[in-house]
């Protein structure tokens, strides 16, 4: 199982979209400054997962939400319409 996932930062009020199999070692990861891209405004916090198949579908369905570059989508899908 993959996962698709969406993190928030309250410190710099930034979401984060990524995928693993555990979202749960990746977000100690994120947390513990190890990922480049998330390394400044840790602690982030699980917002919303979404589970797929293979590592090929949550690779798409990452892509896909950062090629919409929205905000409000994101926090549509946070909502539980995802």
């Amino acid at each position: 199982m993959y996962f698709t996932y969406i993190l928030y930062s309250e410190k710099c009020n930034r979401y984060y979209i990524g995928y693993a199999s555990d979202v749960n070692s990746r977000l100690e990861r994120h947390n513990a400054g190890k990922v480049t891209a998330t390394r400044n405004c840790f602690p982030y916090q699980i917002k919303a997962k979404k589970e797929f198949q293979s590592e090929l579908e949550a690779r798409r369905e990452e892509l896909r939400l950062k090629k919409q570059k929205s905000r409000k989508y994101l926090e549509w899908l946070i909502a539980g319409n995802w």
